[in-house]
């Protein structure tokens, strides 16, 4: 995995490095490698801007206003969510909070950053929902080992949520379930450590929610969007 990941940040230029999907390494050499001759054949990009220390990226989270990611030694801006993004977000907290407090763990919404290492860089993103039941994982700005991560799609972050984070969420010990939950239709994939992150996906019905003991169903996720 981490061989693919590396590979997938030298092919591409996006705002944010792009992971190939599940498979890709063995499916894909031919196109990566015609990838690689066009790029030669490209005008040299401008220089990438100078790299920032985990610290520094840390240092100015605490006083920016706009929320970052951090791959690698680069800084990358998060854009505001629309209103149907924020709706289903608070129904997910709304309907997750019982069970997470009965089991006393802890549930963020996308102001809690996630730390995490892949193929030896250190990343920082910031979940959409993201619950923790580790006792030991409790710093005030940083979640190191979440049992659960739920991602909101759009338009701009599904290749991300479906590709890199897919991959680079897998590798997180603690992680039993990540959930896609799409805005503009009733659908949502669901990945479990437990089934060997093989997608299930939901039109309907009700998802199990292994680490909180408890489940979710598609009504109580669009229950503000019908």
């Amino acid at each position: 995995m981490d061989m693919c990941w590396q590979l997938s940040i030298r092919l591409m230029h996006a705002p944010y490095p792009t992971l190939l999907p599940v498979g890709y390494c063995e499916q894909e050499t031919v196109h990566f490698r015609q990838l690689l001759a066009s790029e030669a054949a490209m005008p040299a990009p401008t220089a990438a801007p100078p790299s920032i220390s985990e610290d520094e990226y840390l240092a100015g989270e605490a006083v920016s206003e706009v929320k970052h990611e951090f791959i690698g030694g680069q800084v990358y801006a998060m854009t505001g969510a629309s209103r149907r993004h924020g709706l289903i977000a608070s129904a997910l907290i709304f309907a997750l909070t019982p069970a997470a407090r009965s089991k006393k763990c802890q549930l963020f919404a996308a102001d809690m950053k996630l730390r995490l290492e892949v193929g030896g860089e250190t990343i920082f993103y910031y979940p959409d929902v993201m619950a923790s039941c580790d006792p030991a994982d409790r710093d005030p700005y940083v979640t190191r080992n979440p049992c659960l991560i739920i991602e909101i799609l759009s338009e701009s972050t599904a290749r991300i949520d479906r590709r890199e984070k897919l991959l680079a969420y897998q590798t997180i010990p603690s992680l039993q379930s990540y959930l896609l939950v799409e805005q503009e239709r009733r659908h949502v994939e669901l990945y479990r450590r437990a089934t060997g992150w093989q997608a299930e996906r939901y039109n309907d019905g009700v998802l199990p929610m292994e680490c909180l003991d408890t489940s979710l169903s598609l009504d109580d996720i669009y229950a503000d969007v019908a």
